[in-house]
């Protein structure tokens, strides 16, 4: 699975959070507004960035910049 090999991926970028005001999801305990965080992957929907918690996590790119 090449998920569990994203962690110690290369950075792909760097992408700046700009809002955790999610409509179903709470994303606010596992981004902060403001900081900015490494890309491992990418698709047309998500980016999946090492969040707060230093895990891998799949997140809408609404929530960077």
């Amino acid at each position: 699975m090449l998920n569990l090999k994203w962690k110690n991926a290369e950075t792909i970028r760097k992408v700046k959070c700009i809002n955790t005001d999610a409509k179903k999801y709470l994303v606010s305990n596992v981004l902060t507004v403001g900081q900015e965080y490494e890309v491992k992957n990418e698709t047309e929907e998500f980016i999946f960035v090492i969040d707060n918690t230093g895990n891998v996590g799949g997140y809408y790119k609404e929530y960077f910049e």
